[in-house]
């Protein structure tokens, strides 16, 4: 029997949006999420959104970060165009500032995209800002890959990166 993750994936629900709310309006987000205020909106519709799969991380029993999961064909975003139908692209984030710096986003991401993939996925991407230089190195050391940079829907860069095990 293989060892119990790491990390859970717990299914958000409405339950936690003040812990959301918390984590949204802390400085290491507000630089690349936003303003907190637009992103609770976005946060509470996706709960009612079929297409959109939202999970609070848990490590050691403890909510350290989100992860989101949805068809990266679903809203026509053309810097994900070119991946195959079935791909999934993933938004997330570590919520407590105390939590950055020790691996968690590399490891849960790892373990989520294989976890996708294991269920069918053909492949899974992120795609951050390219000057979110944390972001990107914690999204390499969990295995993803690529250079593309390519505006996306709003026209802003991203820099498309894909999942690749092993």
């Amino acid at each position: 029997m293989p060892p119990e993750p790491h990390y859970h994936f717990v299914e958000m629900t409405a339950a936690d949006l003040p812990l959301m709310a918390d984590w949204l309006v802390q400085s290491h987000l507000t630089q690349w999420w936003g303003d907190p205020v637009v992103q609770m909106a976005l946060i509470t519709d996706d709960l009612a959104d079929p297409l959109m799969d939202q999970r609070i991380v848990e490590y050691q029993g403890n909510p350290i970060g989100y992860v989101q999961h949805y068809p990266c064909h679903a809203w026509g975003a053309p810097h994900l165009a070119h991946f195959a139908p079935g791909t999934l692209a993933l938004d997330t984030f570590v919520g407590p500032a105390d939590q950055l710096g020790q691996g968690h986003g590399a490891a849960f991401l790892r373990q989520r995209a294989a976890e996708l993939m294991a269920q069918g996925a053909p492949a899974v991407v992120i795609d951050p800002d390219p000057g979110n230089e944390r972001a990107v190195r914690a999204y390499r050391r969990a295995g993803f890959v690529g250079n593309l940079i390519t505006p996306c829907e709003d026209g802003t860069p991203a820099l498309v990166l894909e999942f690749r095990p092993g």
